[in-house]
């Protein structure tokens, strides 16, 4: 193509590949010709998007690193060690005007540093749970964390609406000083970049862009507003999933009544402990409202790579109500007309793809950004309500009642509808 070249490194996660692609294809319907670049850990299949180029980088095969942290920060050593994305980028042809890349792949950065080649930072999270993640040292200068119990309900008035019990909190990772360095590395990246672009929009999060704009403004990097991407492209989330949907969940829906059906994902990575797992299970089935629930192999800790196991008695007490699935193509069934809520994790591409189809939001985050994106659904664009404490069954089936059919999940719906 006559437009010029961009290449793109995306952090090798369901959450990130898919504002990747999705920008990929934004650009390239704007005359850019696309190389992405991509790790042997959740290989993408080139077959899928024939319209671009695809470069495979050594990434050490993830060796020795059992969590998501461990994970990202081996794939960088190895990546640096070895030199595979300086010689994968030198042999681009033509040269890339940029490489787009997320804040957790340093060794990417320092390969098209040496090379000349700017670098453009794609942040797949929310402008808050970023204005978030960059504020670390404030935090501890101020005393919020390390966190103590009984400050968690605490307000972090430098950042409101948040509150001490929304940060994550390194100390209680089980290697703080991974968790520190992850964090920090995002900084430095950002710092360091010729841009950032965000997948969010300006109505959404004027606030927080402001105040990143303002921190930024001193290295000359400027700030920009890009989302949401899942509108912006013609990949939708099935073009870019690194797992197949069950489209008969699709056919169960058209015979559903309008806006009847709770919809319930806590996304690709995250795990739960068995214990919540059945508490959700029971609940659904005890709530008496049709529900498509996604359970995807490895949602519960210790299942592996293994179909989970529903409780027993389950299917018989939600026969004729609930359908489960493995995987969903879930920006369709959010589109749907008979969904009116939605169960979810609070990942930030969940939450954006909910406030862009006008579902109210049930939110269970579970770790990291998911606390922040939480806390804003409910205090801030008042689109949802956070699901907080112990799951038990019969509350459960209360909250999904309240949220479903009370005054509070209505106000939530017609807040929904003006987003």
């Amino acid at each position: 193509m006559a437009g010029g070249h961009v290449a793109l490194f995306p952090l090798p996660f369901q959450g990130h590949l898919s504002p990747a692609l999705q920008l990929a294809d934004a650009l390239h319907g704007r005359g850019l010709a696309i190389t992405v670049l991509h790790t042997t850990f959740n290989a993408l299949d080139p077959a899928a998007h024939p319209e671009f180029g695809f470069v495979a980088v050594a990434d050490g095969g993830m060796p020795d690193a059992k969590d998501g942290i461990g994970k990202i920060l081996a794939m960088n050593d190895a990546m640096e060690e070895s030199g595979c994305v300086r010689d994968a980028l030198a042999a681009l042809e033509p040269r890339p005007s940029c490489l787009v890349i997320d804040t957790s792949l340093p060794a990417a950065q320092k390969a098209a540093t040496e090379l000349g080649m700017p670098t453009v930072v794609l942040h797949t999270g929310s402008a808050a749970a970023i204005r978030l993640f960059r504020s670390y040292a404030m935090l501890h200068d101020k005393g919020y964390l390390p966190a103590q119990e009984h400050e968690l309900d605490k307000p972090v008035k430098e950042l409101a609406p948040i509150r001490v019990s929304d940060l994550f909190d390194p100390s209680k990772y089980p290697n703080p000083e991974m968790a520190n360095r992850l964090l920090d590395t995002a900084t430095e990246v950002t710092d360091n970049s010729s841009g950032v672009v965000i997948n969010t929009f300006e109505a959404l999060e004027t606030p927080e862009l402001e105040a990143i704009r303002s921190e930024l403004a001193a290295s000359g990097v400027g700030v920009f507003a890009i989302g949401p991407l899942h509108k912006l492209s013609a990949i939708g989330g099935a073009g870019s999933s690194l797992l197949e949907a069950d489209r008969s969940c699709i056919e169960w829906l058209d015979a559903q009544a309008a806006g009847s059906v709770l919809y319930v994902s806590f996304g690709s990575v995250a795990p739960v402990s068995r214990e919540d797992f059945e508490e959700v299970a029971w609940g659904l089935a005890n709530s008496g409202r049709p529900f498509l629930w996604v359970v995807r192999r490895g949602l519960v800790i210790g299942s592996g790579a293994e179909d989970v196991e529903l409780p027993e008695g389950f299917e018989r007490a939600a026969e004729g109500r609930g359908k489960v699935v493995r995987w969903a193509p879930q920006q369709e069934v959010l589109g749907h007309r008979a969904v009116d809520g939605f169960w979810t994790h609070s990942g930030w591409n969940s939450t954006l793809e909910g406030i862009c189809e006008g579902v109210p939001m049930l939110c269970r985050p579970l770790f990291g950004d998911q606390l922040a994106n939480g806390r804003y659904v409910e205090e801030v664009w008042r689109t949802g309500a956070l699901l907080a404490g112990k799951l038990e069954r019969g509350k459960v089936a209360e909250a999904i009642a309240r949220f479903m059919e009370g005054d509070d999940g209505a106000a939530m719906r017609e807040r929904a509808k003006e987003l």
